[in-house]
């Protein structure tokens, strides 16, 4: 028998599961992706059917499998990324969902997260987890769960619950049957408010303020080894599973964002800006978080990361709520036939603000609307909003760090557009470098299997199949941007606060 000659990775988003075939190179062989419902039960409440992710991101595997013409023997490994923060409770006899995925954009615990911060808890909270009180992260999501699910939290107590992020959902239903594990990786467990960073573990006194039985949580793990394979009836069955990392992690591993300084940013349905920060949990004092980058063999290595909500997810927006346009292609193309938003400014606060401002009342907002505004201009608000935010967690980065960037690489489906990634290299004053292959979420997962397996020998091999595919140069005055930063920064005030009573 030949040598397995590929690597899949599974790419569970927000808003669509997807399988990439990767060749030794980097390069995608072959892409299936399926989108899913999402759920608004509520007015900022966002949840996933847990079914509903798992059947769309085994069909991919399948599917991606099929239109490369492969099977399972010539898969060297799997390697899985995952929407992160997003936190699901099942049934660990039946695997049934006890309740749908809360997803991390859900504000439904904003009111349990003030609470506890006027009880004091949030320094230890920051200190242990590097992270925010806020009702992005897993912990407070799984406490509604146990709470308002009936007779959640004793089954939970009893030993009969398992927590999970969707990492640990999809691996539980990978390696169903014999051999099944409940684990999750390193990146993941950072972004639940229970794990300690320092000392790499879950940490009691946190689980206590949540209350959450340590039972229900999976066993940690590292980024690059095998987890476990693919159970035998599934169309996969034997492979073996063998790296894991939250998406925004698993983007900067395949930026091969390898050296303390370098820095990516990621527009998907959110923006994700991360700066490798090496061995050292650099503590943030503007308002962004301290998080684990990865851990290979042993060493542990630290990001800092901002986090806005809504970047991507605007466009969608526009074309599925709003009906403005039939596709996102139409978006960037009505955005780039007009020179600027003609002073309309849109701040996408749907579910709250996120990294500076950390507002999870905050609103959407439209301001600068006249009588001449028009499509075209609503639609490059729309890009420059993706823009402005990322730019005002550049700025807050480089204050943490004491370093000003030189380059910016940017991935994720949105950074296609011409426009938005021109208009971001003219707010920063930076080059921005979009790779040749901007798919690096998924490829991050695949070079973590790959390593784990001996598929790829190192690092340095795998930062020899970056590639440059345009770098975006300022061309804009540094004067009319700043201006214009002051305007948004205006709009972003008025925003916030909308929902909190008095």
């Amino acid at each position: 028998m030949s040598k397995p000659s590929y690597i899949l990775a599974l790419d569970q988003g927000t808003t669509s599961s997807r399988a990439i075939v990767f060749g030794p190179s980097g390069e995608a062989i072959a892409v299936a992706q399926r989108e899913f419902p999402q759920l608004f039960p509520q007015p900022g409440w966002v949840e996933h059917d847990p079914l509903a992710i798992w059947s769309t991101q085994s069909a991919t595997a399948v599917e991606a499998l099929a239109k490369a013409n492969l099977s399972s023997a010539d898969i060297a490994a799997v390697g899985v990324t995952n929407q992160r923060e997003t936190a699901l409770v099942w049934d660990c006899e039946t695997g049934k969902p006890v309740y749908p995925a809360i997803v991390w954009q859900d504000r439904r615990t904003a009111d349990f997260c003030a609470q506890l911060r006027r009880d004091g808890v949030e320094p230890m909270i920051t200190r242990k987890t590097g992270l925010r009180l806020d009702p992005y992260f897993s912990a407070t999501k799984v406490h509604w769960i146990l709470n308002h699910v009936p007779g959640a939290r004793a089954r939970a107590e009893a030993g009969k619950l398992l927590f999970g992020t969707v990492d640990s959902w999809i691996l539980w239903q990978l390696t169903a049957g014999p051999g099944q594990v409940h684990v999750t990786d390193v990146t993941n467990a950072s972004r639940t408010l229970l794990f300690d960073i320092h000392r790499g573990q879950w940490d009691d006194e946190l689980l206590k303020v949540f209350g959450i039985p340590r039972a229900m949580l999976p066993e940690v793990r590292s980024c690059s080894e095998v987890y476990g394979e693919v159970g035998r009836h599934l169309p996969l069955a034997g492979l073996r599973i063998a790296g894991i990392a939250g998406d925004q992690q698993a983007a900067l591993f395949g930026q091969a964002c390898y050296q303390p300084g370098m820095a990516k940013n990621t527009y998907g349905t959110g923006c994700f800006l991360l700066m490798n920060t090496g061995t050292e949990a650099v503590p943030s004092r503007n308002n962004l978080l301290t998080t684990v980058a990865w851990r290979i063999g042993g060493r542990t290595e630290y990001a800092l990361e901002g986090s806005v909500f809504i970047g991507g997810a605007t466009m969608q927006w526009l074309r599925d709520e709003l009906k403005l346009v039939s596709s996102v292609q139409e978006l960037d193309q009505l955005a780039a036939s007009v020179p600027d938003a003609g002073g309309l400014f849109l701040v996408p606060a749907f579910a709250g603000l996120g990294a500076p401002h950390w507002d999870p009342y905050a609103r959407g907002l439209a301001i600068g609307i006249t009588r001449g505004t028009n499509r075209a201009q609503f639609c490059r608000a729309a890009i420059e909003a993706v823009a402005f935010q990322s730019a005002d967690l550049i700025t807050a980065m480089e204050k943490d760090s004491g370093l000003t960037l030189t380059e910016l690489r940017v991935d994720g489906g949105a950074s296609r557009s011409q426009p938005l990634v021109q208009f971001q290299a003219d707010l920063v004053g930076h080059p921005v470098v979009r790779p040749r292959n901007v798919e690096t979420t998924a490829m991050g997962a695949a070079y973590l299997a790959g390593l784990a397996v001996g598929y790829w020998e190192s690092r340095e091999a795998i930062a020899r199949n970056w590639a440059v595919d345009t770098t975006f140069k300022p061309v804009r005055p540094a004067a009319e941007m700043q201006a214009l930063r002051k305007k948004w920064d205006r709009a972003v005030e008025r925003a916030k606060g909308w929902t909190q009573e008095g």
